[in-house]
């Protein structure tokens, strides 16, 4: 769709990726719905300046997508900022002072969603999340005024699911203030609950947003607190709790290591590893991917957050690659940023241009849309020679990154 010259087909793509049907979308730009299916399917050309420039003003394009095959491939791989944007805006919404009686969500069509979000996430399918994310939020709200007391806990948990999405992606494109606030949603929600399900998931994900504003002891205590707040439930209720309870630990070992204490890190380490040794095939992992790989792959990660690069290495090759491969795309994806950062620290600019390569095979949003990536990609633009130097350049130019 992005790759020819027709720009009949983008405009289809955005519309749809703005959530606009035919109607809307037509009336936005003051035309019919008939001159849109020509439009769309290449009947009729988009020639004239000021209504291409209309179409893009109402899509919130730069009119260079719509008519520039290399800008459209570009934009289109990444979350932009009008979906930041629905998302700060689907947060902003109070559901108890504006929600109608008339609005009706049915339970298990929204619980779907949020497990389709949540594979989405596993995919790094980025733009999938946030185009769907707001509408989600949306109806989570509304379950949560509107379902029976019997459906309270359910519907909770959905929410809590959504927010703690939002502030999951949040925090991987940088946009922290946000995600702080998506993280907030999230325990409130859970806390009004009074399920550890939910407060489990919310811990982590305002541990993350405390340690992404550098408050990175606060986000150790709310996570040490809730696993010791949860530790008798895990052991009448694995099935259900093991895995999260597991998670909290994994993620005190990374805020650890940012915040630079190496024996805490493992400490934490050790604690999930026992978890995980804990884990068996009817565990529910929750999509949290919880088990004794994730645990080893998060060691690594650590080890490069402590800027113990050559030690990560070492460890990273106790690791058994098949583990590795059946992991989803969006772990192994940052396993392999890991190693990328490893080895550029250890001066290794050919082998992290490669593994940065198999990034991107794994997972094309991680590398072309991360601030994090392109921060590699930068390293390695000014680091790198011959073939490796092709192959980085070729990346960079993905991801729109200039050295």
């Amino acid at each position: 769709m992005l790759e020819d010259g027709r720009i009949g087909e983008r405009v289809r793509y955005w519309r749809l990726r703005r959530n606009l049907d035919r109607k809307q979308f037509a009336d936005m730009v003051g035309r019919s719905t008939s001159w849109l299916d020509k439009i769309e399917s290449g009947e009729r050309d988009l020639t004239r300046l000021p209504m291409l420039e209309r179409v893009a003003e109402v899509l919130d394009l730069d009119p260079s997508v719509l008519t520039d095959v290399a800008t459209a491939k570009r934009t289109a791989q990444c979350v932009d900022a009008t979906e930041v944007s629905a998302i700060r805006t689907a947060l902003a919404h109070y559901p108890g002072v504006t929600v109608r009686s008339s609005d009706e969500v049915a339970l298990p069509a929204i619980q779907r969603q949020a497990d389709y979000l949540d594979h989405a996430w596993l995919a790094s399918h980025f733009t999938v999340v946030a185009r769907h994310l707001p509408a989600l939020m949306r109806d989570a709200q509304t379950a949560v005024l509107t379902m029976s007391d019997a459906d309270q806990v359910a519907a909770h948990r959905v929410l809590v699911t959504a927010y703690r999405l939002a502030s999951s992606m949040l925090l991987k494109f940088e946009a922290t203030d946000i995600a702080w606030l998506a993280a907030d949603r999230a325990m409130h929600t859970a806390l009004a609950a009074t399920d550890t399900w939910s407060l489990a998931r919310a811990s982590r994900s305002v541990a993350r947003a405390m340690a992404s504003t550098h408050q990175r002891r606060e986000a150790i205590a709310v996570l040490v607190d809730m696993t010791d707040r949860m530790r008798s439930e895990v052991n009448t209720d694995e099935h259900n709790l093991l895995s999260l309870y597991g998670m909290l630990y994994l993620a005190s070992s990374i805020t650890a290591a940012e915040q630079g204490d190496a024996s805490l890190a493992r400490a934490m380490h050790d604690e999930a590893m026992a978890a995980a040794l804990r884990v068996t095939p009817h565990h529910d992992s929750h999509f949290t991917l919880f088990g004794q790989t994730n645990v080893l792959i998060h060691r690594v990660s650590a080890l490069v957050r402590l800027h113990k690069a050559g030690n990560a290495l070492e460890f990273a090759h106790t690791i058994g690659p098949p583990a590795v491969r059946a992991l989803p795309p969006e772990r192994r994806a940052n396993y392999l940023l890991d190693l990328t950062e490893a080895h550029t620290a250890v001066g290794k600019y050919a082998q992290a241009a490669r593994l940065l390569g198999q990034a991107e095979q794994t997972a094309p949003e991680e590398v072309r849309c991360r601030p994090l990536a392109h921060g590699l990609l930068r390293s390695l633009l000014n680091n790198t020679r011959g073939e490796p130097a092709k192959l980085v350049k070729q990346m960079a130019d993905r991801a729109g990154v200039a050295a």
